[in-house]
């Protein structure tokens, strides 16, 4: 694969990573702090891990 399409597929496939997580607080994270405070916590503290994960933190 050319560097320009490499580069393109990337920044796709990362634009699809950013659509599912703004999905996933916008729905499962927002439920569950309006639901109940530790599950909130929760998953707060799950969305903290998946970012160190994908930021290799």
């Amino acid at each position: 694969m050319p560097p320009g399409q490499s580069s393109a597929a990337t920044h796709a496939l990362q634009e699809v990573a950013l659509g599912l997580l703004d999905d996933h607080v916008r729905h499962c994270v927002h439920n569950a702090v309006r639901a109940d405070e530790a599950e909130g916590d929760a998953k707060l503290d799950e969305l903290t891990l998946a970012l160190r994960r994908t930021l290799r933190l």
